[in-house]
């Protein structure tokens, strides 16, 4: 069966308004065209179809078989394009924020602060696109946050957060096996994420525990992963303080023991060096500052 090939968008355009209207003269003053214009075109889809679309009546119009059948088609075609159209190109009252960076930044700090930047610069959109390790800043981003020490080439840094290391765990899991001191650690999974500096053995050789393998247990590329593994109850997360200040308040997760250490690493909020934020992203930045010293 050979395929037809697809019709001008503009006489599709003009079918689903003439058969929204059943009325070439309403249709035309819609789409700004003469009546014989809107027409023509349709006669034209017909005979590229092949079929009859509508029933030419005394007064007005009426749809074929056929033409029942393709208005909701052509009807929900064009307007995914209007609104997919709208949404990616349409700017006038809106300014684009582009951010890339962390997804546990996102998920336990950014995230619960961006509702009163909404209500405060409601003209301002923010595009956040996670990303997994550290690269380089893409063009397309007016800004990244990253976990680090704060000293990357041709970037201007802020730091966000001032991070403790905390061993966290769900409150059942503490119910049930009892986490007194960092020895008992021995009797639970950890929880690791990939590509920390400061992951389970730099915190063990810390506390000066030589009982707890730190080389075993189950391994996320994130922190939500370990995060989210030790809410469950499955094991012994090492979190970053600043992601998980809620849950903790909140109850879902409990942090067993009094000693912390301090993180060399933080996030940060970077931007390319010599080249000046656009006004809204700038806008953006200085907010995203002053959150952090309010936290």
């Amino acid at each position: 069966m050979n395929k037809k090939a697809l019709p001008p968008l503009n006489w599709l355009h003009t079918f689903e308004v003439s058969a929204r209207c059943l009325n070439f003269t309403h249709a035309a003053e819609e789409l700004c065209l003469t009546q014989g214009a809107v027409s023509h075109q349709i006669r034209l889809l017909e005979s590229h179809l092949g079929v009859s679309l509508f029933k030419r009546l005394p007064r007005g119009l009426s749809l074929t078989e056929e033409g029942r059948s393709y208005f909701p088609v052509v009807k929900d075609a064009i307007s995914r394009l209007t609104v997919g159209t709208n949404e990616i190109f349409t700017q006038q009252d809106k300014q684009l924020i582009k951010v890339c960076g962390s997804l546990s930044f996102f998920s336990h700090w950014l995230a619960p602060k961006l509702a009163d930047f909404s209500i405060a610069y409601p003209h301002y959109d923010i595009r956040y696109v996670s990303n997994i390790w550290v690269q380089a800043l893409d063009d397309e981003e007016d800004m990244e946050i990253r976990w680090g020490h704060g000293e990357w080439s041709g970037l201007i840094s802020q730091r966000l957060t001032w991070d403790t290391l905390v061993p966290v765990c769900s409150p059942e899991l503490m119910a049930r096996w009892p986490l007194r001191e960092p020895a008992d650690l021995v009797n639970h999974p950890l929880l690791h994420v990939i590509g920390y500096e400061e992951g389970w053995g730099y915190w063990l050789n810390i506390m000066g525990v030589e009982n707890v393998d730190s080389s075993v247990g189950m391994q996320f590329d994130t922190l939500v992963s370990t995060l989210r593994m030790a809410e469950l109850g499955q094991g012994v997360a090492l979190a970053r303080s600043s992601m998980v200040q809620e849950m903790l308040s909140e109850g879902k997760l409990v942090a067993p023991f009094g000693q912390t250490v301090e993180a060399s690493e933080s996030f940060y909020l970077v931007r390319r060096s010599g080249a000046p934020l656009h006004y809204a992203a700038s806008v953006f930045f200085d907010w995203l500052v002053k959150q952090a010293h309010k936290s």
